[in-house]
């Protein structure tokens, strides 16, 4: 008799961890419907869910409770509450360019087969924070830690061309030395440069830096938009032609959205 009992309770246990799971993720869909679509119905959102409509007017009474979402009195519509932002500012507080964007940065180095980085801002240049090496550049230099002049990167263009316009003038304004023969020191040159940048969603510099190199950069964004950062992979001339550079661009923009996603970066 005791062994049937507790085989009974044992399924109703079972049965109820199953039902809150599931209420979970539910909650959560909902939550992401109306961050997909901005706004919704109690029968929009039950369709989606596939759900009757009484149980979509429950789960969105315990996330209104919660203050993660909110109803419009007028139209009767839900969006997303201020805890959905409380919560968003605390787990982006906690997120790390360097940390999230470690696998990435691996991941990006294998895939082209050469050195990829990630770079910040750093007043009037772009230091590199992470790096990982591809099959092909075992004997390339060492770039961590490493200051570069933003006119002359691929990072240092996909971070600058990003960056509100007194920050692009200020470096404008000061003399951007030649490095090589293809360095661009005309500030209308580059200026023009950067607008190309943010159009394509990458920044190139083919010899500028050093001659024999070439680079290709995408930016990285944080869970507001702001662009924090940029993603780089960089290697011989003879190795990053022209076609293959671009092939190259699209997988580091890929890289850098799936580093912002990390961020917390929704697109």
């Amino acid at each position: 008799m005791t062994d049937k009992t507790e085989d009974t309770t044992a399924g109703r246990q079972s049965k109820g961890a199953a039902g809150s799971v599931q209420s979970v993720d539910r909650a959560v869909s909902v939550l992401e419907i109306l961050a997909r679509h901005g706004e919704a119905g109690v029968t929009e959102i039950a369709d989606e869910l596939a759900v009757h409509k009484s149980t979509a007017f429950r789960l969105l009474g315990v996330l209104e409770a919660r203050g993660l979402v909110t109803q419009e009195q007028e139209r009767g519509k839900y969006y997303l509450g201020p805890g959905v932002l409380r919560l968003a500012g605390a787990a982006a507080s906690r997120l790390d360019i360097s940390q999230e964007g470690a696998p990435v940065c691996r991941d990006l180095a294998e895939d082209a087969g050469e050195t990829a980085n990630i770079a910040v801002l750093d007043d009037d240049a772009a230091v590199n924070i992470m790096q990982a090496r591809g099959s092909s550049s075992v004997t390339a230099q060492n770039w961590l830690g490493r200051r570069t002049p933003l006119h002359a990167t691929s990072s240092g263009k996909a971070l600058l061309a990003h960056q509100p316009k007194s920050v692009q003038e200020s470096t404008l304004s000061r003399k951007l030395p030649r490095l090589t023969e293809a360095t661009v020191t005309s500030p209308a040159e580059l200026r023009s440069e950067l607008k190309v940048v943010v159009r394509n969603g990458f920044a190139t510099a083919r010899d500028e830096l050093e001659i024999g190199l070439h680079a290709v950069a995408a930016p990285v964004r944080a869970h507001d938009g702001k662009v924090i950062g940029a993603i780089s992979v960089s290697g011989p001339s003879y190795r990053l032609e022209e076609e293959r550079l671009q092939e190259v661009a699209k997988r580091t923009m890929a890289a850098a959205q799936e580093l912002s996603r990390r961020m917390g970066y929704a697109y």
